[in-house]
């Protein structure tokens, strides 16, 4: 077994006897981890009560070479995260970061600028930004990070370029907008304005702030949660708890 250092957020804690717990955690340095917490349940000891859901924590741990949990030998509590006064909006996006790096990430898949990114979004959601643009730009930037990100500039199947305007056809299933010759006969598509797929790109853009600037009117809000709902669905393989926390989505 080798000891290793780790930056981490918690992303689940789960009971595992009276006074231990299984905790799941993303890295910085290994991607996520998930290991046993003998007495981390306990008040004292070497977690401190630092295994709090969404806390970035300095973790030791015991990483086994089979398949057994690792082991959690120590967490040092850097930051706790805390909703923004009394909104739940900001409770429920944070709790949605969790489950899309659980969801989305493997074991020992490290992504330092996932990291960061998802740290930096929970710091901006405690500071009081608004909950919506945040989370779209968490999940745009997420998707390209991982290379899920879907094809928005470009006819997913013949690599045309898609209308600027009117309405825009959007596969789930084939990664991204089509043209109107490749849409023929597809299942599982949504017609969205291709207001839409252009304020995707934009939130998708990891380069400057220009998308905390991005105006976005109730209906496209409403388009990007149906396009994103569906799409992330369809990535996991089921639908995700957090989605109907997350404001209305329209098709």
């Amino acid at each position: 077994m080798a000891t290793e250092k780790a930056d981490a957020l918690v992303l689940r804690v789960t009971d595992f006897s009276e006074t231990s717990c299984v905790v799941t955690l993303f890295t910085r340095e290994f991607g996520k981890v998930t290991g046993l917490a003998k007495g981390g349940r306990r008040l004292k000891g070497p977690f401190e009560s630092a295994l709090d859901l969404l806390a970035l924590v300095r973790l030791v741990f015991l990483r086994k070479s089979s398949d057994a949990l690792d082991l959690l030998t120590e967490a040092k509590l850097e930051r706790r995260f805390r909703g923004h006064g009394r909104d739940l909006s900001t409770y429920y996006a944070g709790y949605y970061v969790a489950e899309l790096l659980i969801e989305l990430t493997d074991d020992y898949d490290p992504h330092p600028a996932l990291f960061d990114l998802a740290v930096q979004t929970l710091a901006d959601l405690a500071a009081g930004e608004p909950v919506r643009p945040l989370i779209l730009h968490f999940e745009l930037q997420l998707l390209e990070i991982l290379g899920y990100l879907p094809s928005l500039s470009m006819c997913a199947e013949c690599g045309d370029e898609v209308p600027g305007t009117g309405r825009v056809a959007f596969g789930t299933l084939h990664g991204g907008a089509l043209c109107p010759r490749c849409r023929v006969g597809k299942q599982q598509v949504i017609s969205v304005s291709a207001g839409v797929i252009r304020a995707m790109a934009c939130l998708a853009d990891g380069q400057g702030d220009a998308w905390r600037r991005l105006e976005l009117h109730a209906s496209t809000l409403g388009e990007l949660r149906a396009v994103l709902n569906r799409y992330l669905s369809h990535l996991v393989g089921h639908a995700l708890k957090m989605h109907r926390h997350l404001g209305p989505a329209r098709t």
